[in-house]
């Protein structure tokens, strides 16, 4: 994966597949202090010690569709190049939480990429899902949580084309405001 967007996309759906209601979605960008760090937290169904253990192994994997699983692997190896650290911690019936690392400046680090793309995707395959979404860059702050969204267009699925154009569009505005990275020219 050449974005970081795409691995929090990844590692998001394997948060829908364990049964997640609730992710949560946290992006700190500190060019000041030179370091970004994301982490992506669900209520899933966990992992058991067993499972956990082996959750680096690329040749491990739960799916039944394929014999690898690079989600985290790919993860963990992207922050370790980038002069940062991963952990992920996970109790069974509890969920899972991922945190990786980076030093903001380092010449391998993986651009952010559209984090408007990647929560709107989100939302567009997985409509009962509740995604909370934050995003810190130096002292600005922007949030974004789909159960507001839910309330005001009542009757409307959150995935009908014409919501997801405004998420989309009000994503971006937002980064654009807290002068992130993963900012994107506005969507026509």
């Amino acid at each position: 994966m050449i974005e970081l967007s795409l691995h929090i996309l990844d590692i998001a759906e394997n948060s829908t597949r364990a049964g997640a209601g609730t992710i949560e979605i946290a992006i700190h960008e500190d060019p000041d202090h030179d370091r970004l760090s994301l982490s992506i937290k669900d209520d899933g169904k966990g992992m058991d010690k067993t499972t956990l253990q082996r959750a680096l192994d690329p040749f491990f994997t739960t799916k039944k569709v394929r014999q690898v699983g690079l989600g985290l692997p790919l993860l963990a190896e992207a922050a370790r190049s980038a002069g940062g650290h991963f952990s992920v911690i996970s109790k069974e019936n509890e969920g899972t939480a991922v945190q990786a690392d980076f030093q903001f400046s380092h010449i391998d680090r993986q651009p952010l990429g559209s984090m408007a793309d990647t929560i709107t995707a989100l939302i567009t395959g997985n409509p009962d899902v509740n995604f909370i979404y934050r995003h810190q860059c130096g002292d600005h702050h922007f949030a974004f949580d789909t159960r507001q969204i839910k309330k005001e267009i009542d009757d409307v699925p959150i995935n009908h084309l014409d919501v997801l154009q405004f998420i989309r569009q009000h994503i971006e505005e937002g980064l654009r405001e807290i002068g992130s990275e993963a900012q994107y020219p506005k969507s026509e």
